[in-house]
């Protein structure tokens, strides 16, 4: 016996040390999103979910929005402009390697920008390389980029989704297995359900990022959202779809809450070429029919500000223009009749899967009905609003977030965009926003393209979407703020 008491002495300091020892932090992240993408090129469509998988993830710019807002280095190490503003010169990074062992040069990108460039190209944003004229690459880690005209925000828009680079030997099929030269590979996509990347061992910052592995998992159910939070399913969800949700989480210790500011200005679009949206007139008597804190309060449990035109509220240019069109129920009942309509008329509000648009929606169906306006309810998935709202512009009304930064511009594409404003008063302010570098001119030039939206009721201007991320309180590293459509993992990790 006295030969076994110094072994269970032994066993019982191991043990002892073993349980005061702390755990290793975990090298794996669960993260949940909404909305699935319908593919995974963000190069090659329009849906805010597609860079809320890759951005910063998968794929790289040559220049990076970080979570300040701010256009930092990425696969361009630095550059310089002219005097002139018309030419840029970037110097890109040596060493950089596409996640299927490809080098990355400048040739590739010439060839990104040039595919995005092309008249069949598919980019959303093909706008942001119109002032490209000619491209040079004078070497393997140069590229010169010849201006037709200045364009203040070329550093910016080149550190967006649609300009990330993209290499000829994978182009054609990143919808489904996307190649980039980020921090994470691909892995797996399990439609329906889940993304998995892993950590890319060969990217060119040794000490990113801090994850092994990340899954993305689509969850649109807002309950659903909040029990797989609760259940320890999700480790994360930034963009949480249940804001009633958010006191739960804010008095459970195991949760951190950030309610922070993203670029998307919720709004109710019209189609301007169906009747009676063409009219001015008309989408002004409803404007005054809809009270804007009663869709945030309804649809978002007050999280949420009400804006008058298209503009981020806390952007430096934001002006405020709610005033223009207060809520006025009576005077929204007296003006239609005298537009033509003494029993108002019908319409069908075509409503995607977020909670903001299909609460929102019926929110302002009550609202719009209390002036004689009947609308009809019309829930759709992503994809369907993607193919019948987006691209062929087949709907009435519907509720979105534009999710894309300083996207006031959208309002210039005329006929060629889905709700079809034309504006030649617009179009002449932002073709002088887009030739000037001035900052204080700029400010000026914004100011005027939001007071002409609010003045055209170009659409109904609801409010801003919050940001509100909820995760595991032991989670660092996660953006607070949305300055761009991203749920950027470089910098995540587990703090034990």
């Amino acid at each position: 016996m006295d030969r076994v008491r110094p072994s269970l002495a032994a066993a019982a300091a191991v043990l002892t040390l073993a349980a005061a020892w702390p755990a290793a932090a975990r090298d794996d992240l669960v993260l949940g999103m909404t909305l699935e993408p319908p593919h995974l090129d963000p190069t090659a469509g329009a849906a805010g979910a597609i860079d809320e998988v890759t951005y910063a993830n998968v794929f790289e710019g040559l220049t990076r929005i970080d979570a300040a807002g701010a256009v930092v280095p990425a696969l361009a190490e630095s550059w310089t402009v002219s005097d002139d503003g018309l030419t840029y010169t970037f110097h890109l990074r040596e060493g950089v390697r596409f996640h299927d062992g490809t080098d990355f040069d400048s040739a590739d990108v010439r060839y990104a920008f040039e595919r995005a460039m092309a008249p069949e190209s598919v980019n959303a944003q093909k706008g942001y390389f119109d002032a490209i004229a000619r491209i040079e690459t004078p070497g393997p880690y140069e590229v010169v980029l010849h201006l037709s005209r200045p364009d203040g925000l070329l550093p910016f828009h080149l550190g967006q989704g649609d300009a990330v680079i993209v290499a000829p030997e994978s182009a054609a099929t990143n919808r489904t297995r996307p190649v980039g030269t980020g921090p994470f590979r691909f892995v797996e996509w399990i439609e329906g359900d889940r993304v998995v990347l892993e950590r890319f061992p060969e990217y060119w910052n040794p000490e990113e990022p801090r994850l092994d592995r990340v899954t993305v998992r689509f969850i649109a159910d807002p309950a659903a959202q909040t029990a797989a939070l609760l259940a320890g399913d999700l480790d994360a969800f930034p963009n949480l779809a249940a804001p009633e949700s958010v006191p739960l989480f804010e008095g459970d210790p195991r949760f951190a809450v950030e309610v922070g500011t993203t670029e998307g200005e919720v709004i109710l679009a019209v189609n301007h070429r169906r009747r009676p949206f063409g009219d001015e007139a008309v989408r002004g008597a409803m404007a005054l029919a809809v009270n804007r804190h009663d869709v945030v309060n309804g649809a978002m449990f007050g999280y949420g500000t009400v804006i008058g035109t298209h503009f981020p509220p806390h952007h430096p240019a934001y002006i405020d223009l709610t005033w223009m069109n207060p809520y006025d129920p009576q005077r929204s009942e007296r003006l239609l009749p005298e537009l033509g309509y003494p029993d108002g008329f019908r319409a069908v509000l075509t409503l995607p899967p977020p909670s903001y648009a299909r609460r929102g929606g019926e929110i302002l169906q009550a609202l719009l009905a209390q002036v004689g306006i009947t609308v009809e309810l019309e829930p759709v998935e992503w994809a369907q609003w993607l193919e019948r709202v987006f691209r062929n512009q087949d709907y009435d009304m519907t509720i979105v977030a534009h999710t894309e930064p300083l996207d006031i511009g959208i309002y210039a594409r005329g006929d060629d965009y889905y709700f079809g404003y034309d504006s030649p008063r617009f179009n002449e302010a932002f073709t002088a926003l887009e030739r000037t570098t001035d900052p204080a001119t700029r400010a000026g030039l914004y100011a005027e393209l939001q007071r002409i939206l609010a003045e055209d009721n170009a659409a109904i201007f609801l409010f801003q979407l919050p940001k509100l991320g909820v995760h595991d309180a032991r989670v660092r590293g996660l953006w607070t703020n949305s300055p761009i459509q991203a749920n950027d993992v470089t910098d995540v990790y587990w703090a034990e």
